[in-house]
């Protein structure tokens, strides 16, 4: 999705509600570095983090110049110049079931001071957000969510999920194939030049993953910041296929305490193959001298325990949802998937914002391939009378549409109806994707 982040004004509507508040809801010029550093301060501050050092401040600059920066600004206060709410989005792809991706919006960084609470100033921000997604055109709102109660009431609901997993080294003997080609340990800043197009092929094999932007490989493989402690503790490895062409990486790091085992922990996997992928994990549970190796943000349904003789080596925990999405576009967001069978629905979604409320006709061919129709008159209307369909809210279609949440589980919870017999398992077969979604990282 090409888009001129900076093309279009701030949300009038944001802009008239925190006014009336005393409060000047402001598109942040990321060209300003002390304006820019200011936000920054107020992000670091939201999530408790310490205070930004001025590698940290470029590192972000550098960053934030990708994304649209808002920030919610109190004239009365101490140091008026640091916000007391923040919000960063930008354009991006979300991998949706069939190899595809779709032009989505990401929200992150939202943030309020807890000085100003229950001043409408989230609602605020994120209903904003809403219509900055329509005017980029994506088709859908996405978030990775720290608190799972907020994010509901402006439409979004979770859509993949997320878990640690742990497996104990002593419990470890691999029974899976060995791969064909070999892991090795590189340095970091050699993996970078070849990091975005694997990250490429490697998001694309999973729905629900989103493309991964240059900072982010920068933070991970420890180059933002190479003489800091968390970057000289990671070690990166590399999967090179049997005709020696880099298929994945891994990045690593082992915390323990003095003479003890330590623990391999891990949070970010790229494996283009499945080659690559078992390759990968075999490394990183077959490490000497630790008591065990733990995955953050991995799948819960990991091909590991098929892997190891005892499966009962592995435990996981922290199950929780993890990304949020929220329906835009109906039509664009319908029509950019794949689907599991054939078949024709027509889907009536209410949408209290009124983003996204509408019925629309899918229509899925023998391949999978989908054709979606906004039916929005009365001749239409009766083109599709007695046809299956469901009628749900925008929230119920976000978590339905990646595949991980059946519609017959939230057709059993009241959340979702049929308009004629047997439209849930119709949809039941038509939504469900052949890879469990996931996100693999924050964002």
């Amino acid at each position: 999705m090409s888009f001129d982040l900076q093309g279009f004004p701030a949300d009038s509507e944001a802009l008239a509600t925190l006014s009336a508040r005393g409060l000047a809801y402001r598109l942040v010029d990321t060209r300003d570095a002390a304006a820019t550093d200011a936000w920054v301060q107020a992000d670091f501050r939201g999530f408790h983090h310490a205070r930004p050092r001025p590698i940290d401040l470029e590192f972000d600059r550098g960053m934030l110049a990708d994304r649209r920066v808002h920030g919610v600004y109190d004239p009365t206060i101490a140091d008026p110049a640091v916000p007391v709410a923040t919000v960063s989005s930008w354009p991006t792809g979300l991998s949706v079931p069939g190899g595809r991706s779709v032009d989505a919006w990401a929200v992150s960084s939202v943030t309020v001071s807890p000085t100003h609470r229950r001043r409408g100033i989230a609602r605020a921000l994120m209903l904003a957000e809403l219509q900055n997604a329509r005017a980029a055109g994506a088709a859908l709102a996405m978030l990775t969510a720290t608190e799972a109660t907020i994010y509901g009431r402006y439409g979004y609901a979770p859509a993949a999920r997320s878990a640690t997993v742990y497996v104990d080294r002593r419990r470890a003997h691999w029974v899976g194939p060995d791969a064909p080609g070999r892991v090795q340990f590189v340095d970091a800043a050699s993996v970078r030049e070849i990091a975005p197009a694997l990250a490429r092929r490697a998001v694309a094999r999973t729905p629900g993953e989103i493309d991964r932007w240059p900072g982010l490989l920068d933070r991970v493989l420890g180059l933002h910041d190479p003489e800091g402690e968390r970057s000289r503790s990671r070690r990166v490895v590399r999967y090179d296929d049997e005709r020696g062409h880099p298929q994945g990486f891994a990045v690593f790091h082992v915390t323990r305490e003095p003479n003890e085992p330590g623990v391999a922990e891990f949070d970010f996997f790229a494996a283009a193959t499945d080659d690559a992928e078992r390759a990968l994990w075999r490394f990183l549970v077959e490490q000497d001298y630790v008591s065990g190796t733990r995955g953050l943000l991995r799948s819960v349904d990991e091909p590991l325990p098929w892997l190891l003789e005892d499966p009962r080596a592995i435990t996981l925990t922290d199950v929780v949802d993890h990304l949020w999405l929220r329906v835009i576009d109906p039509v664009a967001a319908l029509a950019a998937r794949r689907y599991s069978t054939a078949g024709r629905l027509v889907i009536d979604v209410t949408d209290p914002v009124g983003i996204a409320a509408g019925r629309f006709e899918l229509v899925v061919d023998d391949a999978g391939r989908a054709e979606v129709t906004a039916i929005d008159s009365a001749e239409a209307a009766a083109s599709v009378k007695g046809a299956r369909g469901i009628r749900l809210g925008v929230g119920e279609l976000g978590a339905i549409y990646l595949g991980g949440v059946h519609p017959s589980v939230l057709a059993r919870a009241g959340r979702i109806s049929e308009t004629s017999p047997r439209s849930i398992e119709l949809a039941d077969r038509m939504f469900a994707s052949q890879r469990t979604p996931h996100l693999s990282i924050w964002f």
